[in-house]
């Protein structure tokens, strides 16, 4: 072949790589269609709208994730860890520079239900847009009339992320979506009644629980996002705290929890099987005990529908008491003095102030993160009804050595037929280097 046509051919291969980058980033970069016109903006004032937008506001538990336990509410600034760096949750107050208060209901919804900030700007999906991409028309509009006439405005300014360029990039993230969310608003399942159908659209839609509670792919995305997948809500670790499955998986998900343990939970933060810890002490501190008792019982109606997995589960736990013997080793020691005063020898703590170990979630799963960051760090305080919980577990960190804790961690996860299986102390270092303790302050945030 001659230079010349080595020559043609290597510029048509510059051309076409120019096209298909250019095609890419206007693929990245072009906005999305809203459902709303200009005219959808007016009329927003009403008082009823602005308190149902409110309700849509706690249901989707966007303060927590919006604010700082010392700033004003919606102001943004709380940092999330993600495997590229680290990034800050932004400032949604109704501000016209810091905030979104220049957004057109049509720009909301945009950033809301696709992921996309005015003038293409792509979010990362930290923001669980994969999931509020099945809110309605009617409570996105509700959503954006609390923003812009219930919250105040507040001109703190948003904090730039720490992923380093070129991983900073916003516009593949057009692909990760094409590939990863499902377009379209909630569609209900005409095999099943109202209340399943309000259940599954605040499961999947507002609460987006599976952001937390469904295994992640290679690329960091939810393995399903409705209950048409096996895996949607099976379980997952997180930030050092491991998830459980809210399917009816009987050792490590809801299989021993009635519909009315589940509402109790969400509603109270408490019940006879356990205690809200970790991440959802902050969704239940400023989310789910303020849901209509309607609600709470729909989103368990929904949830003690799907069905476990018992080839990944296993047999079902079942209670055996604890033998003498088991208190004289080094584990067995260290649960006696400092955990079976709370807990007792018995492992059936003193419920519903106090949760169990015998048969507890965190002792039962082979992940042991949840068991070793809450004997690290303890829990945060459980506020119901503005009353903080007088039974919070204590921070051992500075009290045991990584040794004890994995001693005594390993004592609970096998006695009492649980079968999560012992630690060593290189976990338990892991964690303690990247975990803080638990704050003792309770961590409610008002939003307004």
């Amino acid at each position: 072949m001659s230079n010349r046509y080595l020559v043609k051919a290597a510029g048509l291969v510059v051309v076409v790589g120019i096209a298909v980058a250019g095609l890419l980033v206007w693929y990245g970069t072009r906005v999305p269609n809203s459902t709303f016109d200009s005219a959808a903006s007016s009329n927003l004032s009403d008082a009823a709208l602005v308190q149902r937008g409110e309700y849509v506001a706690r249901s989707s538990d966007c303060v927590a994730c919006h604010s700082l336990p010392d700033g004003p509410a919606f102001s943004g600034g709380l940092e999330m860890a993600t495997p590229l760096g680290a990034i800050y949750a932004t400032n949604i107050t109704p501000d016209d520079k810091a905030g979104i208060g220049r957004y057109s209901l049509a720009d909301f919804d945009r950033a809301v239900r696709h992921g996309v900030a005015p003038e293409g700007r792509r979010l990362y999906p930290a923001m669980p847009y994969p999931s509020y991409a099945k809110l309605s028309d009617e409570d996105v509009r509700a959503l954006y009339a609390f923003f812009m006439q219930g919250v105040g405005p507040s001109e703190v300014a948003n904090v730039p992320s720490e992923i380093p360029w070129p991983l900073n990039m916003r516009w593949p993230i057009a692909m990760w979506n094409t590939l990863f969310t499902e377009p379209g608003t909630f569609a209900e399942n005409t095999e099943q009644d109202a209340q399943w159908n309000r259940g599954a659209y605040l499961v999947q839609g507002a609460g987006h629980c599976g952001s937390c509670h469904t295994p992640r792919g290679l690329a960091f995305n939810e393995k399903g996002l409705s209950d048409a997948d096996e895996q949607y809500l099976a379980g997952a670790l997180l930030d050092g705290w491991y998830a459980p499955s809210l399917r009816n998986d009987p050792n490590t998900g809801l299989g021993r929890w009635s519909e009315a343990d589940i509402a109790q939970f969400l509603e109270v933060g408490r019940n006879q099987h356990a205690v809200v810890y970790g991440s959802m002490t902050e969704a239940f501190n400023n989310s789910t005990q303020f849901m209509t008792d309607a609600d709470l019982g729909a989103i368990a109606h929904y949830l003690k529908s799907l069905p476990g997995d018992p080839e990944r589960d296993g047999k079902p736990w079942e209670y055996m008491a604890a033998k003498d013997s088991a208190f004289t080793s080094a584990g067995g020691h260290l649960y006696e003095t400092r955990c079976a005063s709370c807990h007792g020898n018995d492992g059936k703590g003193q419920a519903p102030w106090i949760p169990p170990l015998a048969g507890a979630t965190s002792a039962l799963i082979a992940v042991s993160d949840s068991a070793i960051n809450i004997s690290l760090n303890g829990s945060l305080r459980v506020v119901a009804d503005g009353v903080p919980d007088a039974y919070r577990m204590p921070a051992y960190r500075e009290q045991l050595t990584d040794l004890e804790i994995a001693q005594v961690v390993s004592f609970v996860r096998t006695t009492w037929s649980n079968s999560g299986g012992e630690v060593d102390s290189q976990a338990v270092a892991r964690l303690r280097e990247h975990t803080d303790p638990a704050s003792p302050t309770p961590i409610v945030l008002h939003m307004r």
